[in-house]
């Protein structure tokens, strides 16, 4: 099964991914980790990516397809996966050739997301007030359109992500049974 998680910055995307990953034993790809480890690499790639990053941006759409596409290619993810943090855009989103089973859109507010994190345990460096209302900001303006994509494709499930971890997660395999 190919599965793809959407959802604004703190909407426990990684958290229902590592929990999915266990229960479905797929393997777990998310692309703001991927894109965060280029940023360590002193290069100026990995330069531009931190930069990207630390201001909140995107990187730009076909980069992020390439790379995406190359890790999925990798014979770990031949069976399934899930993936979280991409698409973000509709271009993405049309170009994408994941044959996706099902989209889940973690569906949390906007105060909420800064309220998770702004607790989270671990902060990253681009975690900053600045960036995270960009990135919310993107999520409405370039994000939302990809969920009427998947939406009228009928494989978007729609989980209200302020529940409990647990309730989200019970909520997540029960609609990927249904389908």
């Amino acid at each position: 099964m190919k599965i793809i998680l959407i959802g604004i910055q703190g909407s426990g995307k990684s958290t229902q991914g590592n929990l999915l990953n266990k229960k479905l034993d797929l393997p777990y790809l998310s692309s703001g980790h991927i894109f965060r480890e280029m940023a360590k690499v002193k290069t100026q790639w990995g330069r531009y990516v931190k930069e990207t990053l630390n201001a909140g941006h995107l990187i730009p759409d076909d980069k992020t397809i390439k790379i995406i596409e190359e890790y999925l290619h990798h014979p770990e993810y031949t069976k399934g996966f899930i993936l979280d943090g991409f698409p973000r855009t509709s271009k993405q989103a049309e170009a994408f050739e994941g044959n996706v089973d099902k989209v889940v859109y973690l569906k949390v507010s906007d105060e909420e997301a800064l309220k998770r994190l702004r607790a989270r345990n671990e902060q990253r460096e681009d975690d900053t007030d600045a960036a995270i209302k960009k990135r919310i900001e993107l999520f409405h303006t370039l994000t939302e359109p990809v969920l009427d994509y998947y939406r009228k494709k009928g494989l978007l499930i729609e989980v209200d992500g302020e529940k409990s971890i647990e309730d989200i997660h019970k909520s997540i395999v029960a609609k990927l049974d249904e389908k």
